[in-house]
């Protein structure tokens, strides 16, 4: 591993100047004028990958964005580390409160700040450049697969086609994945569980057009104050989902799991600090880290409706929409989840106004076992890299397809993520620390040299 580190040492300015090019490639999924921009990143990427070491690279069509799959066979009889990470990012809304350009990378305060910093380009480069280093110093043990996809921030709609087409192709016996967080840069943590997500978008309706509010106020269902009503309606007072059937499949934690699960070192009055926030809230009875990592949540995404540009316009507005998503726990479905809301939410509608009830995207909750090979071959890593043996740790967020991959391709997930919480993914000022980013360097490595044992 010398020579890597000494690899990485010397060629770790480059490695930096070559991701900001991948950061400048605007490549927002969720964004159809940013088709274009898709294709240009997935062909940078394999090109990029041939440079580090892969023997083909290809950009493969799907229905929606391509996926860049890469390959190097170093022994058939060795074991087979398939890479996933996803090339597109998010949407840099709200633009006004970017401090930065979001597609100019800059360097501020040890941290690369721009959109996809951290996700998912930052953390998908570590390996690709970890990936170079082995393969430039004779260094690599396993054989390596990359499977880089355009569409995870809209839920990898074409990648479960892409993997039952391909199965052959992807075989592995692990898939690598950094597109996670730890608990801090002094506490690493290896994610061992993922909450699910089923994402619904609701369209109330009343009016057949916009009408004057001084004339018909109070006489006609106004559909925003009627959204706003029924969105309000689905927690109550204690902070609990308020769906019919919506606990019925959460299984409820021992009181020695939830001893264990809590002592994850956790600073409360750090966290409202860093978020600015007087007081957390959440379901009654449960811990910050309980309700963010074993407990089932309900939250609005974006709501609107009527007039919201400058000045006033005195409407009421002849529709209101809201996209919700629930994050779910282990033996929740996604699908049944999406079926019980919008019975619900049909249910509790007035007849006033008539209700749209739309199933946006969903996946399965994932847990990876903490006695698997793979899994242990990273605890190795971290702690001889970190100086200190990782906790597991079960994360709120969701990768849908992950769960996707188990059961189509019959292959576990190794969630090693280099994230951290002020990294702010999905938010403006995106960024990730250069020490998160070597750190990912030296770990990967580590990795495959004691998978490969």
């Amino acid at each position: 591993m010398d020579k890597v580190k000494l690899y990485i040492d010397q060629n770790k300015d480059r490695f930096i100047s070559e991701l900001f090019e991948l950061l400048r490639i605007p490549s927002i999924s969720a964004v159809s004028e940013h088709k274009p921009d898709m294709q240009r990143c997935a062909e940078w990427l394999a090109a990029a990958l041939v440079k580090a070491g892969a023997d083909r690279a290809d950009v493969m069509p799907t229905d929606g964005n391509p996926v860049v799959y890469a390959e190097k066979i170093v022994d058939p009889k060795a074991k087979t580390v398939l890479v996933y990470g996803h090339y597109d990012v998010m949407p840099v809304d709200p633009r006004e409160e970017w401090r930065t350009e979001p597609f100019e990378p800059v360097i501020e305060n040890g941290r690369i700040r721009g959109r996809g910093a951290d996700d998912d380009k930052g953390q998908l480069w570590m390996h690709a450049k970890a990936f170079e280093a082995m393969c430039a110093t004779g260094s690599l043990p396993c054989n390596v697969k990359f499977m880089l996809e355009g569409e995870e921030e809209i839920g990898s709609a074409s990648l479960y086609g892409f993997c039952e087409e391909h199965k052959e192709l992807l075989a592995a016996d692990i898939i690598l994945v950094s597109d996670t967080s730890m608990l801090s840069m002094d506490t690493p943590s290896i994610t061992c569980g993922l909450r699910g997500l089923t994402y619904m978008e609701v369209e109330v309706s009343g009016p057949n057009k916009d009408l004057h509010s001084g004339l018909f106020g109070g006489a006609v269902a106004n559909p925003a104050n009627v959204l706003a009503r029924l969105v309000a309606g689905l927690i109550d007072e204690n902070g609990r989902v308020t769906i019919p059937g919506f606990y019925d499949d959460v299984r409820e934690l021992t009181d020695d799991e939830r001893r264990a699960f809590n002592r994850a070192p956790f600073d409360i009055a750090e966290y409202k600090r860093a978020l600015q926030i007087g007081d957390v809230e959440g379901e009654a009875g449960f811990t910050t880290l309980e309700r963010t990592g074993v407990r089932p949540s309900l939250d609005v995404n974006g709501i609107w409706g009527g007039y919201t540009g400058e000045g006033t316009k005195t409407v009421i507005p002849s529709k209101a929409t809201a996209k919700i998503s629930m994050r779910l726990v282990p033996h929740q479905d996604y699908r049944k989840i999406a079926e019980l809301f919008e019975a619900h939410f049909r249910r509790i509608a007035p007849a006033s106004v008539r209700v749209d009830v739309r199933f946006l995207h969903g996946g399965m909750p994932y847990v990876a076992p903490v006695d698997m090979a793979a899994y242990k071959a990273a605890e190795r890593a971290v702690e001889e890299s970190f100086g200190c043996k990782p906790l597991p740790f079960y994360s709120g967020g969701s990768i849908p397809i992950i769960s996707g991959f188990e059961s189509i391709l019959g292959i576990k997930s190794l969630l090693l993520g280099f994230g951290l919480s002020e990294d702010a993914i999905h938010s403006p000022n995106e960024s990730y620390g250069l020490e998160q980013f070597y750190k990912g360097l030296e770990t990967i490595p580590l990795f495959y040299k004691y998978f490969a044992q």
